[in-house]
This record gives C-alpha cells, sequence and structure tokens, in this order.
C-alpha cells in the first residue's frame, strides 16, 4: 500500500514476531477514559507472550501499522470517528480522515505490512435474519485475501454463530480450536459447532499457521475460547440479548453490531464489556505467542 506507514518492530526479527491490534475496540468499544491503559495493557501482554505489538488505525489519512501513544490520542480525543472495514478503507485514506480498523480493514494492512498474526475479540459474520436480508460481514471475505492469522474467541455471539462457521468453510478459510473442540461464540464457549481441527500445542499451533500461510495466501481463524471464568451463561446471555435486539429497532447494516453490544452492556450491568476485555486479553497472549514461534 502506497501511504502505509509501517512501524511493526524496528529489525527485521521484530517485525517478524509483529502482532496487530486494531483501534475500534478502543476507540467505540470502551469508555474513553478507559481507551489508552487498555491499550498499554494489551502490548505488555504481547510483549510478554514474546510479541510485538502493532497497533493499527488510519491517522489523518494515513493507514498505520504501529502507531504511537501520540497517534492513538489524537485519535481518541478527535471525538467520534469513523469504523473502517476493507470496503471503506479507501475512501477514509482518500479523504484523509482518522478512522479505526475493524477486522477486514486491520487485515488488509497488517497484511501490506508483513504482519501475519492478529488479536481481535470476535470476527463478524452472518447476522441473523440473513434469508430475509443480504447481511454478512466483509470480516469473512476478508480470510480469502489476506495471508493473516486471527487469533480471536470466535464469532460474536449475537450473530448467526451456525451460519458463520459453515461461510467460513465454504469460503475455504481453515478453523482450528486452540485446546478446544468447539467453535466459540464470544461470550460463550461452545457456539454449538465445532472446528477443523483442535490443536493443543503451541508449538504446533505456529507450525501449521506458519505452513498455512505460505502454502495458500489466505488467512487462518485460532479460535481461543473465552476464559471459563468469564463465561456467561447461556440462559442469561439469551435473555439479554432478546431484549438488546428488540430494542435495537430498525438498526441495519454496520449500525446492528454496535448499537447491540452498546444495549447488551446497559442491560447487563457491565458484564458483557469485562467479559469482552477478558477474552481480548487472553486472544493478545495467545497471539503475542505465536507470533514469536512462526
Amino acid at each position: 500500500m502506497e501511504s502505509l506507514v509501517n512501524r511493526a518492530g524496528r529489525s527485521q526479527a521484530e517485525r517478524q514476531r509483529a502482532v496487530a491490534l486494531e483501534t475500534t475496540l478502543l476507540c467505540h468499544g470502551v469508555p474513553k477514559e478507559a481507551a489508552r491503559p487498555l491499550a498499554e495493557e494489551l502490548e505488555a501482554i504481547v510483549r510478554r507472550a514474546g510479541g510485538v505489538p502493532a497497533l493499527v488505525g488510519v491517522v489523518a489519512g494515513v493507514p498505520t501499522v504501529g502507531m504511537t501513544a501520540e497517534e492513538l490520542t489524537l485519535l481518541i480525543d478527535s471525538g467520534p470517528i469513523e469504523k473502517v472495514n476493507s470496503a471503506n478503507l479507501g475512501l477514509a485514506v482518500h479523504r484523509r480522515r482518522h478512522a479505526a480498523t475493524t477486522v477486514s480493514a486491520t487485515m488488509e494492512l497488517a497484511a501490506a505490512a508483513g504482519v501475519r498474526v492478529f488479536a481481535t475479540g470476535g470476527i463478524g459474520g452472518v447476522h441473523r435474519g440473513y434469508g430475509e436480508r443480504w447481511d454478512v460481514s466483509s470480516d469473512l471475505a476478508a480470510f480469502t485475501r489476506f495471508p493473516v492469522a486471527v487469533v480471536t474467541s470466535g464469532v460474536k455471539s449475537l450473530l448467526d454463530v451456525l451460519a458463520t462457521r459453515e461461510a467460513l468453510e465454504t469460503l475455504g478459510v481453515p478453523v482450528v480450536g486452540f485446546r478446544t473442540d468447539r467453535f466459540p461464540a464470544f461470550y460463550l464457549r461452545d457456539g454449538g459447532t465445532g472446528v477443523d481441527a483442535r490443536i493443543d500445542d503451541l508449538d504446533e499451533l505456529a507450525s501449521f499457521v506458519r505452513f498455512e500461510l505460505a502454502r495458500a495466501g489466505h488467512g487462518v481463524v485460532v479460535a481461543n475460547p473465552i476464559p471459563a471464568a468469564e463465561q456467561i451463561a447461556s440462559l442469561e446471555w439469551d435473555t439479554w440479548l432478546a431484549e438488546a435486539t428488540a430494542r435495537a429497532g430498525d438498526a441495519h447494516g454496520r449500525d446492528v453490531t454496535p448499537r447491540v453490544l452498546a444495549l447488551l452492556h446497559e442491560i447487563s450491568g457491565g458484564r458483557t464489556l469485562r467479559a469482552n476485555l477478558a477474552l481480548v486479553k487472553s486472544n493478545a497472549a495467545l497471539a503475542g505467542e505465536i507470533a514469536c514461534r512462526i
């Protein structure tokens, strides 16, 4: 990418251990005062695991992999900034705007910078009610285009988990579970379907990721369930989701997920946000472990 700023490590050895971190969680997913401390914590977690953190975002139209603390502060203090996926990333760059990157945009910029591992919370997928209207996240297509291993706690629970899992298979995207046979659904350790393979050993996991990224040139889903102590009970979750979905009303497209997640935070008394933070930190640690082995 012509205008990309790449600070994913100061040396080739560091760049090979880089772990991409997205800005959407920091700019849209947590209270403003919590964003900078969270970024620092995630970066420290990646470093402790042996990786090199590389925060990804768009700063005044410049796609940046390895944002500085000052650049993150600029985005946070600029008020509400847009979230970009791979469809509207180019518009933010062309119009020289600030933007927070979602999964697909982060994958695109990470791949352009040569970063092979990315830690996120949950990927997007097929929305419920898909049979009534087309509503599928660009994250799924991104896996077919960008050779990046994405460590994730599965798909967000408010989506159609089974349809998303089927879509990943249709697209030829391998889904491996780290110490799990089940495909997780964000707040739930078991989303109701399986993975392509379970891998318990970190060295084997890193070896497969290295092999598959080179072999096929596409992305890999590394499914890492939310820590057991932070999981939300299915019945409780279903009750909260039904209320949040009803209150979200006519939200559609890119507005659905942030609207429903905000309502879930309110309805659950903050429990969904605490669970979200727990799984993101767990994924950052695993991503760091993988990055330092590939």
